[in-house]
């Protein structure tokens, strides 16, 4: 089920709130498991069963990491823990790729399984693995209550395009929050704001992406023209997924942390990677990059420590090499700036910042591309053209250079700074401006919802 679809929009969700909130306290959390598995179930449910089965695991391995805490058996619990959660998500995510590989590799023809991928299994299996690295970390209680374990992993705003919640954020507000009126309706207003972004303009942007992505022979104004509408969708795509899982949130007495802080204002690639898709980043420094060592045992130790993350970054977003590729390209302009190139553009502010978006936009040509050869052609036409300019990029600049102006300004925090200002010189009026303006941009995201067929999140196949 999508957030972005009437029966979301004006049955389930409205269903879901008005029962939760009619319910005593004690029957909340029950409602909420029920209501997340049954979102989760409504394309496939038979999936449901893969997401049951890494809560009881992982469920029964934070128990036995409590109560064997201090006995040596507790590491091996851990690598169990480890191994059983990565060999779930490897045989759905990656067995296909794995075997497709060693074909190609030994020309062999070896059975390639048809594995189908189930929707968000890389956000909850992580999920489930930090829940029981912070009951060893004891950063968080073990859960002796199964039920609310599952509605950890399960709630529904988060389950299936993130952000990625950390247990520790949640542990105390599962069985003890409190939910009130003014945090009610500012979720509803984040809710609003992002399915404005995914309505308007991620799939505005998205219709000029693909349409440009499936030509031949593009000039260079298409090809960037066509990078940049991608760059745009992605970033409202999933920002605006984040922010309506963040506003549910709220509705339901749960504090979900940012995932996005308007990273196309970078100046430099590490800086946008601390501002786009926090959770991951987060996750993987705190699980991954840390405990290999950090940056604590010299360089060579820290560049190698990189290399892992992002390798494993980059497969985390897909099983493809294309994927693999766009992790190493990120993990090595990481590396060069940290050895010396982020200390020459601190110099020229500008120059920093154009150099990093130019990077970024080169990078999401790989994220984009289907294979290698597609990513090598659309490269060539961005900085190797056999034409500069042709009738196409006019069209296209004609057609929809209003949208992504818009999406431009709307991907810096201009529109907030200057929002921010006007309310708070209307004093009292403005929170009716401010509820107001959520209802226009409701109005008008239903009715882009109603007339397009364009609706796809991008992050769902991961």
């Amino acid at each position: 089920m999508l957030f972005s679809s009437t029966v979301f929009l004006f049955l389930f969700l409205p269903l879901v709130l008005i029962v939760y909130h009619t319910l005593p306290r004690r029957f909340r959390n029950l409602w909420l498991l029920l209501a997340s598995l049954f979102f989760y179930a409504w394309g496939e449910p038979k999936f449901v069963t893969i997401m049951l089965l890494s809560i009881c695991v992982n469920y029964l391995f934070a128990l036995f990491v409590h109560r064997y805490r201090e006995h040596v058996s507790v590491k091996w619990i851990m690598a169990a823990m480890i191994v059983v959660n990565l060999s779930i998500l490897g045989w759905f995510k990656y067995s296909g790729f794995f075997m497709t590989t060693v074909n190609q590799s030994f020309g062999l023809e070896l059975f390639v399984p048809n594995v189908v991928l189930p929707i968000g299994i890389s956000f909850f299996t992580f999920q489930a693995m930090s829940y029981v690295i912070d009951v060893y970390r004891e950063k968080g209680q073990v859960q002796k209550n199964p039920l609310d374990l599952a509605l950890y992993i399960a709630l529904f705003p988060q389950l299936i395009a993130g952000p990625i919640v950390r247990y520790e954020t949640v542990a105390t507000e599962i069985n003890d929050r409190h939910e009130t009126v003014p945090e009610f309706a500012h979720g509803v207003r984040r809710f609003i704001v992002g399915l404005s972004k995914k309505l308007i303009l991620a799939n505005g942007c998205g219709q000029v992406a693909d349409t440009i992505f499936n030509m031949n022979d593009l000039s260079m104004g298409l090809a960037w023209i066509g990078v940049i509408a991608y760059a745009l969708q992605i970033y409202f795509d999933f920002s605006g997924y984040s922010d309506m899982a963040i506003g549910l949130g709220l509705m339901f007495g749960f504090h979900f942390l940012e995932n996005f802080n308007y990273p196309y204002i970078s100046r430099s690639v590490t800086e946008f990677w601390r501002r786009w898709h926090i959770s991951l980043g987060t996750w993987f420094r705190d699980y991954v990059y840390i405990p290999l060592g950090g940056n604590r045992k010299g360089p060579f130790n820290q560049y190698r420590n990189l290399a892992i993350v992002w390798l494993l970054t980059g497969l985390w977003h897909g099983a493809s090499w294309t994927f693999v590729a766009w992790g190493a390209y990120y993990g090595i302009w990481i590396m060069i700036e940290k050895a010396f190139l982020g200390k020459w553009l601190k110099k020229v502010p500008a120059l920093a910042h154009v150099t990093t978006l130019i990077l970024v936009l080169v990078g999401w040509v790989f994220f984009r591309a289907e294979t290698f050869p597609d990513a090598i052609a659309y490269l060539q036409a961005m900085f190797l053209p056999q034409e500069v300019w042709d009738a196409r990029a006019t069209y296209q600049l004609v057609q929809n250079g209003v949208l992504l102006v818009i999406a431009c300004i709307a991907a810096t925090p201009i529109p907030l700074y200057f929002g921010t200002i006007i309310v708070k010189k209307l004093g009292p009026v403005g929170l009716s401006v401010q509820y107001g303006y959520a209802m226009l941009l409701f109005f008008l995201a239903t009715a882009a919802l109603v007339a397009s067929t364009f609706n796809p999140f991008i992050y769902f196949r991961f």
